[in-house]
């Protein structure tokens, strides 16, 4: 699998595996360990994680049990991102959920991460939401101070729109290295405001969160949602693949570097993202789900 250069320090996989539901999966720490081997061998070396997944747990279950091999956790690229608060038995000082990415928070997060993922370096390191109380130059101020103490490589964004990716950039003495974004067969609103063009713009590759819409790809009965069903199934069909590989494929074909986080915990879903990297949509197939999607033929 090929390696995604973010900067002149940072390259992370080409697919990452997402940890948004460990703390359901119920996995032992020999389980966990177990599945990020899984992931090396396949080619997977980047894991996607948040402060606040799995109501603030899936960090420390991830590094308890890849601090008992710390030979492989040193294999591990990670991403992890910060700014949002939760109400949460494990912060009973929040009462309400909110944002902050103040410097002693981001700063405090970082560090928290490192100690939870039993680790000395985060890969790169996201502002989860953007926050309308945002102080940049305290954002700055963060960064500059984790970056020269090397406790973070590289920083981006999540779900910021691309104004709000500019106006923080311009605070900013090294680049923004991505925007980790929902985008799927079924989310196209990325393409319509304007974020897939300013990620182009500025030869970012964003990360795609849900690429398989959450699963309602196949459980939802909406119209629209059947549409795409039926195509998805007959494009697999006449591939001989399965329909969640169809999603990969249609991701992994946009010319922008799509970098689709894979969800599950099971084996056999990761291998088929894997094997998804090798597939060849056609113009007019890529078209033929856009357009099941939209409800309506482009102009």
């Amino acid at each position: 699998m090929k390696q995604i250069q973010l900067n002149d320090e940072v390259s992370i996989s080409n697919l990452v595996h997402g940890v948004w539901r460990l703390s359901e999966w119920r996995m032992s720490d020999q389980d966990i360990i177990k599945l990020v081997e899984e992931c090396l061998a396949l080619g997977i070396d980047t894991f996607d994680h948040a402060d606040i997944y799995g109501d603030y747990t899936c960090e420390e279950l991830f590094g308890n049990a890849l601090g008992q091999v710390p030979e492989l956790n040193q294999q591990l690229k990670i991403v992890t991102k910060c700014g949002i608060k939760l109400m949460s038995q494990n912060r009973p000082k929040h009462y309400i959920k909110h944002y902050d990415t103040s410097y002693e928070h981001i700063v405090w997060s970082a560090e928290n991460s490192l100690k939870k993922l039993k680790r000395d370096q985060i890969d790169v390191l996201l502002l989860h939401r953007p926050d309308p109380l945002i102080h940049p130059e305290e954002v700055a101020k963060a960064f500059d101070k984790l970056k020269k103490e090397g406790k973070v490589k590289a920083f981006g964004v999540s779900n910021f729109l691309s104004s709000q990716f500019n106006a923080l950039q311009s605070y900013l003495d090294f680049k923004l290295v991505t925007n980790q974004i929902e985008i799927s067969i079924a989310a196209l609103q990325e393409f319509d405001n304007g974020t897939i063009d300013h990620c182009h713009e500025h030869r970012i590759h964003p990360m795609a969160w849900s690429p398989l819409a959450g699963g309602a790809i196949f459980t939802a009965e909406t119209h629209r949602f059947l549409t795409m069903r039926n195509v998805i199934h007959k494009i697999a069909k006449q591939h001989e693949v399965r329909t969640d590989q169809i999603m990969f494929a249609w991701l992994l074909a946009h010319p922008v570097g799509i970098i689709p986080i894979i969800g599950s915990g099971k084996l056999e879903r990761i291998q088929a993202a894997v094997e998804a990297l090798d597939m060849q949509l056609s113009r007019q197939e890529w078209f033929e789900l856009w357009t099941a999607s939209k409800g309506h033929t482009v102009p």
